[in-house]
């Protein structure tokens, strides 16, 4: 029998403080009835103003609508991303608002600078592209001292930072501050110059690494190259625009500029070994790569840069402590015979030469090894003027450098070329003096076809100018060529007779290299080796004649060059002209001496070069005189008329020239010695001119000249005053005739008439057979239109009688304005009273063909003469 089931217990109710509640996998939890409830409901809001566009209303903003307080608080945020945002804002800003920068550039850069040492990367090349593109352009012609005050600090920093790269991106900032300050160098040379070569030495990225290796030494190059390495270099010269401005209170001195580089021997002479080192890795990679890639040869093109530099300022540095101002205390070595330095230059370096990969290449990189192997050289031509290097080495760079002047290194642009020629140029006249026999006349057989073959536009030209001066003309660094030589003679006599032709070629399109070429023949002709050819003698002809042949074509270049390079062209004229004043060159020269558009003081300085040269015997007299005679025969005066000069006053006018040309030639003729016998020289010439009846003007100038070597009585021979005789009275009505009578201003008129008719009262008072015979011959023109007047056929040919009396009365007039000549005069007053007498018997005539006005006209002159009775 199946047990019933026993009661079940009835459990005892607790009390539960939480209830369980399964919930199935995937359900929402339903929110707690505890829970309180966030939701926000609201009405939209229409605001008329935003308050943060109202403060912005006025001030300039960037793309993003910042301002420049704004851009300056996120540049230091701590999000990379918003710094570098910032900084592209502050980029907008500068573009749109230029103004922004240039009012707050100072505060900019103090809070940019922090950003030098930033830990990202796009933040620290977003500072440099800012600075490189934007602020360092900006101010330029600003004084930048205050910027780079600011900067250098936060530089020195980052150089010293942890992380490579930004001890990189600091040595960019260092070479960008360089660019654009240069006296940043001089500031602090010998810490800048430590932190290069650490970064350098210390950090072996060499070859594995070029792109960094190539910040440094690109920096470096740079710093070097503003060392004073040459003579004429001086700080000034590369400070640029900023002549005269100091940095930190540092006044720029050219005179010390070797002290304030005074410490810095010993840094270089470890900077050229560490280099030396760096490029001696590269030497398997130049010799294995078949294509030199461009990081390598950037690499190795600023190592040599920098190696050469720092020989030359050390080879400087050594000279002047030996020759000029150095202080005696201070110890200078040379580096090149530094024990330690010497030999690594001679094998390592040098002994690498020439740089040319094992493979032949098809010539893709040619230029590329080209530019190393002339750096080489360039290193070569200044170690070997204090160092023996062997006899092997030695002609390999000398065979180079002829192969580069005869052009024969094949496969290479003309930049490049004329770049290495540039810089192997200077060094050519002391090598030549240097070197056997056998390269000396290799090296100027090459040199003498470099300079053949320079264009006008070339600028090789200048360079050449200077090599041919320092084998040519003697001074303190080169010895001057034995005379004897006849080599070297013929070489200097083929550059010589090439300068003339260059002239021309140069013409004016080329001012400086055209003074250059003078200067050059100004001092060959000082030191007497003018032995010119007759296409010398061409050239130069042709040089000063301003037209070609007969016509008006343009021709030589002397007038339309500057004034400085005129004044060198006469200075070579006056030694050119011993021996070589032909006729050709006289007609030249006056042709030059008449261009209208020639300057009078040209003018003038050339009357008195050939003067000097005259008086220094190298111009024979007849030469001389047929110059002077030329120009004042030839000089053409405009205008004519001389009312409008003195009414108008017109600038065109050239009077006011000829007449100081006029008294200085008769200086030149007081000069010349016996008046007396100049004048029996001149006389027949000067009356020739006479009877061709010049202008008013040139008939005034040759008269003057003939005073000047007259004397009282006069030397004239009778032939020559009978020629003056039928001359003087129409030159004198000429007088009147071109110059109206002004009765608005009587004192100018007279003074005009005065400058013309003081030549003929000279002539007069030293001969009284030519004061009657001028006045008798005056007085029968009177007369011969008086009757003219009383039976004239026709009205026109009547006034044109009237007219002559008139003027010739009017020059009877002028007399008494001047006491001495009315004193002249007097003593033949006869032939005025008869001219009086014809006037008088005209006004009273009873002739029908005198009109009324005419015989007004008549009574007014009858009554002036009258006065000087």
């Amino acid at each position: 029998m199946v047990k019933s089931k026993a009661p079940a217990k009835k459990q005892q109710k607790k009390g539960i403080d939480f209830k369980k509640i399964k919930r199935k996998l995937g359900r929402k939890l339903p929110p707690p009835k505890n829970a309180t409830n966030t939701d926000i409901k609201s009405k939209a809001i229409v605001l008329r103003e935003q308050s943060v566009g109202a403060e912005k209303s006025g001030f300039a903003t960037s793309n993003r609508g910042l301002t420049l307080e704004e851009l300056m608080r996120q540049v230091a945020h701590t999000n990379a991303k918003i710094r570098k945002k910032a900084l592209q804002g502050f980029e907008d800003l500068f573009k749109n608002h230029p103004g922004e920068l240039q009012a707050h550039k100072y505060a900019i850069v103090e809070k940019l600078r922090e950003r030098v040492s930033d830990d990202d990367k796009l933040v620290r090349n977003a500072l440099y592209s800012l600075f490189e593109t934007k602020i360092f352009p900006a101010c330029k012609e600003d004084n930048q001292g205050r910027i780079v005050s600011l900067l250098l600090p936060y530089i020195y920093i980052a150089m010293a930072n942890t992380a490579i790269e930004v001890r990189l991106m600091a040595f960019k900032f260092l070479d960008l501050v360089v660019e654009y300050y240069p006296p940043t160098f001089s500031l602090d040379a010998e810490k800048i110059l430590e932190n290069y070569k650490d970064i350098i030495q210390k950090n072996h990225f060499y070859v594995q690494n070029k792109s960094k290796l190539k910040v440094a030494l690109s920096g470096l190059a740079r710093c070097l190259s503003l060392l004073p390495c040459d003579e004429s270099d001086t700080e000034a010269q590369k400070k640029g625009p900023l002549e005269n401005e100091t940095l930190l209170a540092y006044e720029q001195d050219a005179a010390n500029e070797c002290v304030r580089f005074a410490h810095v021997s010993g840094r270089l002479k470890e900077i050229v070994g560490v280099l030396i080192h760096c490029f001696q890795d590269f030497i398997p990679l130049i010799h294995a790569l078949r294509v030199l890639d461009g990081e390598s040869f950037g690499c190795v093109q600023d190592l040599l840069c920098s190696i050469g530099y720092a020989i030359k300022f050390s080879i400087r540095r050594y000279t002047q402590r030996h020759t000029t101002w150095l202080p005696a205390s201070e110890e200078v070595t040379l580096m090149i015979l530094d024990q330690d330095i010497a030999p690594m230059l001679s094998k390592k370096l040098l002994g690498s030469f020439p740089l040319n990969p094992e493979n032949n290449l098809s010539g893709k990189d040619d230029n590329k090894y080209f530019t190393l192997n002339s750096l080489l050289t360039e290193i070569f031509l200044e170690v070997s003027d204090w160092s023996h290097l062997p006899t092997d080495l030695c002609n390999r760079f000398l065979e180079f450098i002829e192969n580069t002047l005869l052009g024969k290194i094949t496969r290479i642009n003309k930049p490049d070329h004329e770049k290495t020629l540039l810089a192997l140029l200077p060094s050519v006249p002391k090598l030549i003096l240097r070197v056997e026999h056998d390269w000396r006349d290799k090296l100027l057989q090459a040199f003498t076809i470099t300079f053949s073959n320079c264009k006008p536009e070339s600028p090789l030209i200048l360079a050449c100018i200077s090599i041919v001066r320092d084998l040519i003309i003697p001074n303190g660094d080169i010895l001057y060529p034995n005379a004897s030589d006849l080599t070297v003679n013929y070489f200097q006599c083929t550059w010589v007779n090439k300068l003339p032709s260059l002239l021309n070629q140069l013409g004016d399109k080329h001012p400086l290299s055209t003074q250059a070429v003078l200067q050059l023949l100004l001092d060959v002709g000082r030191v007497g080796c003018l032995n010119a050819s007759p296409t010398f003698e061409e050239d130069i002809i042709n040089f000063f004649s301003p037209y070609q042949g007969e016509g008006d074509v343009h021709g030589g270049p002397f007038v339309s060059l500057p004034r400085e390079t005129q004044e060198v062209a006469l200075c070579f004229l006056y030694y050119f002209a011993i021996d070589h004043f032909t006729s050709s060159l006289l007609k030249s020269i006056v042709s030059c001496c008449l261009y209208p558009q020639l300057e009078p003081a040209v003018l003038y300085r050339t009357v008195e070069v050939l003067h000097t040269a005259y008086r220094a015997g190298y111009i024979q007299i007849t030469d001389h005189l047929s110059f002077v005679i030329s120009l004042i025969a030839r000089f053409k005066v405009v205008p004519e008329k001389v009312q409008v000069a003195m009414e108008c006053n017109e600038p065109e006018t050239n009077r006011g020239t000829f007449k100081a040309l006029t008294n200085l030639v008769c200086k030149c003729l007081s000069e010349m010695g016996d008046g007396s016998i100049v004048l029996q020289i001149l006389e027949k010439v000067l009356l020739e001119q006479i009877i061709l009846k010049p202008a008013l003007d040139n008939g005034c100038a040759i008269l003057r000249m003939i005073c000047e070597l007259d004397s009282k009585p006069t030397r004239l021979s009778e032939s020559s005053v009978t020629t003056l005789i039928e001359f003087l009275p129409g030159y004198l009505i000429d007088i009147v005739k071109c110059i109206p009578e002004d009765k608005e201003n009587t004192y100018l008129y007279n003074q005009t008439c005065l400058y013309y008719l003081v030549p003929c009262y000279l002539l007069f008072d030293r001969s009284s057979k030519l004061r009657e015979k001028v006045l008798k011959s005056m007085r029968l023109m009177v007369s011969e239109n008086t009757q003219a007047l009383q039976s004239v056929p026709d009205i026109k040919t009547g006034q044109n009688s009237l007219n002559s009396i008139q003027r010739i009365v009017s020059v009877i007039l002028l007399i008494p304005n001047v006491d001495k000549v009315w004193k002249i005069i007097s003593s033949s007053k006869s032939e005025i009273n008869l001219i009086l007498q014809n006037v008088v018997s005209l006004q009273s005539s009873e002739s029908t063909n005198l009109t009324v006005e005419w015989k007004a006209t008549m009574t007014h002159l009858g009554n002036r003469l009258t006065l000087l009775r």
